[in-house]
């Protein structure tokens, strides 16, 4: 578990499928993501049952939790790629990169095996771009036709985030 100010990031539960179901769902904010807006909660169970049983040393990653509520994940579900996610109606607020800037440091003093994390941004995502860029990321390397999902084929940014970037952001 890792807190700072507002948030908790923690390991999923089985009892997280509502709160789980709320983001995947969610038709903005899954915009850019791998797939669709789930459309009922059996999709979202079998996502979540998909992240509960990845092993341990396979997945640094978390569910989001604001005021109690899951709002979204952060994390590696397959190292070395790592990403993120918050509910639409919690963008701007600044808790995706509260969550990142907290793991990324996580990672860097609880994975001594990782040396670099890599971030696949859709080039149409500022946010997520802007986000990456603050937290010191890479310039990317950009690569067409990358993926093709619900929204097309999509061309995708690589940000590459160094142990010593993820040092770096540790607070003091």
């Amino acid at each position: 578990m890792i807190e700072t100010a507002r948030l908790v990031l923690r390991p999923a539960r089985r009892e997280d499928l509502e709160d789980v179901h709320a983001f995947l769902s969610d038709e903005a904010g899954s915009l850019y993501w791998t797939g669709p807006a789930h459309t009922d909660i059996a999709q979202s169970g079998a996502w979540l049952n998909d992240m509960l049983a990845t092993p341990e040393e396979q997945r640094p990653d978390f569910l989001i939790e604001y005021q109690g509520q899951v709002i979204g994940k952060a994390g590696c579900y397959r190292l070395p790629e790592i990403g993120y996610r918050v509910r639409s109606d919690h963008w701007g607020k600044g808790f995706a990169r509260e969550a990142m800037a907290a793991l990324l440091p996580w990672i860097a003093d609880n994975r001594p095996d990782v040396d670099t994390l890599l971030a696949d941004v859709d080039p149409r995502n500022e946010a997520s771009i802007r986000l990456l860029k603050s937290l010191g990321c890479s310039e990317p390397r950009f690569q067409a036709r990358t993926m093709e999902t619900h929204i097309g084929w999509c061309d995708s940014l690589y940000f590459t985030i160094t142990r010593e970037m993820m040092l770096a952001l540790k607070p003091g």
